[in-house]
C-alpha cells in the first residue's frame, strides 16, 4: 500500500486542535472561601476568578462502560454495564497568596476535618455545600469554543504536595 502523505493532510483541514488552548473554571463552597480565624489561613476570596489563569492543565473527561459477565454453560458473555468516570485532575500554579490552596485546605476540612473527623454542618447538599460545579473549555485557534464540559458536583479528594528544594532555581511552585 502506497502511503500519500497528501491524503493525509487533505482530512486535517482544521490544522489539529491544540491542547494549549484551554480554560478550567471551578465554584469553590462560599466555607472555603471566608476567612476563618480558627484555622488561621489567609482569606480565599477570589479563589474561583484565580482558579481560571492558575490552572496550568486539566483534561476534557474520559469515560468507560464497563460490562458484565455472565456464563452460559462455562462460555463468558459479557453484556454492558454502568457508564464510569475517573476523576478529573488538574495542576495548579502556586502563587505567593497561596489563595486557591488555602481555599482547597479549607473545602477538604470541611467535608472532614483534621482535629474531629466529622463534616462541618455548613457543608450540606445544594448551593454552599461541599459538591460544586467546574468547566472545561477546548479553544480553536481562532478563538471559538470547540468543545464544553461542564462537571457537576465536584469536590476535592487530593491536593498534591508542593516539593520544596533548596536547588530548585527559576521555577514556581505547582500541585
Amino acid at each position: 500500500m502506497a502511503f500519500q502523505v497528501q491524503e493525509f493532510r487533505a482530512q486535517m483541514t482544521e490544522d489539529g486542535a491544540r491542547p494549549n488552548l484551554f480554560q478550567c473554571s471551578l465554584n469553590f463552597p462560599i466555607i472555603a472561601t471566608n476567612s476563618s480565624a480558627s484555622t488561621g489561613f489567609a482569606s480565599g476570596q477570589g479563589a474561583s476568578r484565580k482558579f481560571t489563569f492558575m490552572c496550568k492543565t486539566g483534561s476534557l473527561p474520559g469515560s468507560a462502560v464497563s460490562h458484565v459477565p455472565v456464563f452460559y454453560f462455562g462460555r463468558e458473555l459479557k453484556f454492558a454495564g454502568n457508564r464510569q468516570f475517573p476523576e478529573w485532575s488538574v495542576t495548579i500554579i502556586n502563587d505567593e497568596d497561596f489563595i486557591i490552596r488555602n481555599a482547597l485546605e479549607k473545602w477538604m476540612s470541611g467535608i472532614n476535618s483534621h482535629y474531629s473527623n466529622v463534616r462541618n454542618a455548613a457543608f450540606t447538599q445544594g448551593d454552599g455545600g461541599y459538591q460544586q460545579d467546574g468547566t472545561v473549555i477546548q479553544y480553536g485557534k481562532t478563538g471559538k469554543v470547540l468543545k464544553k464540559y461542564n462537571f457537576v458536583g465536584l469536590f476535592p479528594v487530593d491536593i498534591s504536595p508542593i516539593e520544596l528544594d533548596w536547588g530548585a532555581n527559576d521555577t514556581i511552585e505547582e500541585y
